[in-house]
């Protein structure tokens, strides 16, 4: 059911407060975002992507999204791992760049519909214009970490403008809450 329409059926019950509550707490489970323009739908819904560790994952540094494209801020995120672990291919893609980057090496994915993932400190075999397939092990987290501890720093990219990799990253199924018996 639309938010609106929920919210018109019990609006005259609730108070503002209330209502706003209630919208975050559903927005979550109406599924992929939707822009209506001149009474045309267009689905504004994200790829899924799988994690690139082959483990639990832990974000040791979330993105923090620059003011404007020059501004200082952190454009991706960082995940804790061990040097030597695999990395995978969050998406089947093929392999734009392999290379250094200041002092660490680096891996891009090319994906479908614009997408581009950066991972870094990442070893890889691979070469540009090498195809990947999603899950495939891409290369193996180096030594050469920049975090204060071992870490792999995942950067994504639409069209050249940067997002936050955890709008793209599957997740595990939604907890859901059960009472006290």
């Amino acid at each position: 059911m639309p938010l609106d329409r929920l919210a018109n059926m019990i609006g005259r019950r609730l108070p503002r407060v209330a209502l706003v509550t209630l919208a975050l707490l559903v927005a979550p489970l109406a599924g992929p975002a939707t822009a209506v323009s001149a009474g045309v739908e267009a689905s504004t819904a994200l790829p899924r992507w799988s994690w690139p560790l082959p483990v639990a994952s832990i974000v040791v540094r979330p993105y923090d999204a620059p003011a404007d494209r020059y501004s200082a801020g952190h454009r991706g995120i960082d995940i804790a791992t061990e040097a030597g672990v695999s990395v995978r291919a969050p998406a089947s893609g093929v392999v734009s760049f392999r290379g250094w980057v200041v002092d660490r090496p680096v891996l891009t994915l090319s994906h479908p519909g614009g997408y581009l993932s950066s991972f870094e400190p990442v070893e890889s075999s691979l070469q540009p214009g090498d195809r990947v397939e999603r899950g495939q092990v891409v290369g193996v987290v180096s030594e050469l970490f920049h975090c204060a501890t071992s870490c792999l720093h995942l950067g994504v990219r639409l069209d050249g403008d940067y997002l936050s990799p955890l709008d793209l990253l599957a997740r595990g199924p939604r907890a859901v809450l059960l009472p006290l018996p």
